[in-house]
Formats: C-alpha cells, sequence, structure tokens
C-alpha cells in the first residue's frame, strides 16, 4: 500500500474532494493541517513551492493537488500509484 500524505487546511472544499476520493478507494492516509501552523506551512512551501493545499504526495512524489488527484483517477494512473 502508498504511503499518501496530503496537506489540507480546515475550510478547503478541494481538500474535502480529494480526501473523498482517496476514502472512496479505501486508501488511508495522512493528514498535515496547516491551518494554523506556520511551521507546517513552511515546510510545504519548502517541499512543493506552492503555498495552495490541497497538495498531495504519493509514496513521497509530489503529484500536485485536488485537480491532478482526479485526473491521474480518470487517466487509470492513480490505482496503479496506490498499489505500489
Amino acid at each position: 500500500m502508498a504511503n499518501v500524505i496530503i496537506y489540507t487546511t480546515e475550510i478547503c472544499p478541494y481538500c474535502v474532494r480529494a480526501k473523498q476520493l482517496l476514502q472512496r478507494k479505501g486508501i488511508s492516509y495522512q493528514e498535515v493541517d496547516v491551518s494554523d501552523d506556520d511551521e507546517q506551512r513552511r515546510d510545504l512551501v519548502k517541499r512543493t513551492g506552492r503555498r495552495t493545499v490541497p497538495q498531495i504526495f504519493i509514496n513521497e512524489q509530489s503529484i500536485g493537488g485536488c485537480d491532478e488527484l482526479y485526473a491521474l483517477e480518470r487517466a487509470g494512473r492513480l490505482d496503479p500509484m496506490l498499489s505500489a
């Protein structure tokens, strides 16, 4: 099973959609809420160069945000990544 980390905030509808897709697939993930955590937000920017959420990592590989996650799903590329 893949190691999935998702950086989120409390009020982000895209974060909710990304988590819903992962949950529907039965994928466990580590959620890092950066809402009120400046240190975690700096870590996010350092890792991705972006401040936006969600930012999703699968096996330490940044795949981007919600749109990219759903694009991988539509292309049939998400399941192989998650099963690696």
